[in-house]
């Protein structure tokens, strides 16, 4: 999945340690995005497939909120954990729902799953790492996972990975805004805003308002990759 477009702007790369409850936060070099990045993508939107639009989000939303409760009988012990970047956004409208229901106040934190990809080890680029922020204890939290799009599941083991250098969770549970199917790992969600039928030649696009223009997800042709002479 490839971002939305975005405005260029600053990131600062985090680096977060924790020892027995005890939080030690570095920040690393300042990096500059280009302004135009996605601006590419952005323009052939036109010819795109417009398949959740805003109100459909915030919709999905509320109602993983309230399947969260209900399955897990209130607030009690849980803990929301977004991936960086859109399931950041999306677990804190998570959160934000939830206090608002039940009038409490639930941990939030945020994984990198950059250094626990299985495919680092072939990336010729070097990782930019923006960290891993878990301002709890884990062992003592159901921990809700939330991504933005579910597909083969690499990414969601990268994130059980992360999680679990900090501690063990009571239990861990995945809330996504799309699934869009084929697996390569036995893993499923337990709370999906919408299933999306797609092939392996589709991408599916998230756009968040906290990173994008809008909130909206679409469904378009992946662009064939350039050979490489």
């Amino acid at each position: 999945m490839f971002p939305c477009a975005a405005a260029g702007r600053s990131i600062v790369s985090t680096y977060v340690f924790v020892h027995n409850g005890d939080k030690t936060l570095t920040t690393g070099k300042k990096e500059q995005e280009p302004a135009n990045a996605g601006q590419a993508a952005a323009s052939d939107k036109s010819t795109w497939n417009k398949v959740l639009d805003a109100d459909q989000i915030r919709r999905s939303v509320i109602r993983i909120a309230h399947e969260i409760l209900e399955k897990n009988r209130g607030a009690q012990k849980l803990a929301v954990v977004g991936i960086r970047t859109r399931g950041e956004f999306l677990a804190k409208r998570i959160v934000d729902q939830i206090n608002e229901i039940e009038k409490v106040s639930i941990p939030m934190g945020v994984v990198d799953i950059t250094l626990y990809r299985d495919d680092i080890a072939h990336s010729a680029e070097q990782p930019l790492v923006r960290g891993t922020d878990l301002p709890f204890n884990v062992d003592r939290h159901i921990i809700i996972l939330v991504d933005d799009v579910l597909y083969t599941g690499r990414t969601i083991r990268a994130a059980l990975d992360a999680i679990i250098d900090f501690g063990r969770p009571l239990s861990v549970q995945l809330a996504v805004l799309c699934d869009r199917g084929h697996r390569e790992l036995p893993i499923r969600a337990d709370y999906v805003g919408k299933s999306l039928p797609t092939s392996r030649d589709e991408e599916v696009e998230v756009c968040l308002s906290e990173s994008d223009a809008e909130d909206s997800v679409y469904l378009h042709e992946r662009k064939p990759r350039k050979k490489q002479k």
